[in-house]
């Protein structure tokens, strides 16, 4: 009987210390994967977060607005007589009526300006047609065709360049 007593008790230390070494695991576990998840957000955060997009900057921002006080000097002027183009718009067929005036900032520029100025309108006709007529309706979208407009002039230009751009007529219908 003793020794069926000493097997019990040894039977009872044994599944005390297998439920402490299961509890043991499952917390060895537990803590494993815990770490494990910090290491992942860590490494998400440090290693594979995506880079700030950079926002275009809008060319309308760049544009030249000359000072209108007694001072100012205005530079040469060159006239582009008017013309028709037909814009981008889902419904129906709407069309733009313009005329510019462009100032330069050297005189010596007004003689190139003529030369090419097939290559300008050229420009012009290309840049308005590819416009929405939404894009010319307010006053961002109209001062973002002058800067694309004046960027454009003066990639043509060697002798000068555009100092501002005026529309002298500007019809959207």
């Amino acid at each position: 009987m003793a020794k069926n007593d000493q097997n019990k008790h040894d039977q009872e230390d044994g599944a005390e210390e297998g439920g402490g070494g299961k509890k043991k695991l499952i917390i060895i576990i537990a803590a494993a994967v815990v770490l494990l998840l910090i290491i992942g957000g860590a490494a998400y955060f440090f290693l594979l977060k995506p880079e700030p997009v950079e926002e275009e900057v809008d060319p309308s921002l760049n544009v030249p607005v000359p000072e209108l006080t007694q001072g100012a000097t205005i530079g040469p002027m060159v006239e582009i007589a008017e013309f028709i183009v037909n814009i981008i718009s889902e419904e129906d067929q709407h069309f733009v009526k313009a005329s510019f005036t462009i100032e330069l900032n050297k005189e010596e520029a007004v003689e190139e300006t003529n030369q090419r100025m097939a290559q300008i309108r050229d420009a012009m006709l290309l840049l308005l047609s590819n416009k929405t007529y939404e894009e010319l309706q307010d006053l961002q979208g109209k001062k973002q065709l002058k800067a694309e407009l004046v960027s454009k002039i003066n990639s043509f230009l060697q002798t000068g360049q555009v100092r501002a751009i005026y529309f002298t007529d500007f019809v959207v219908q």
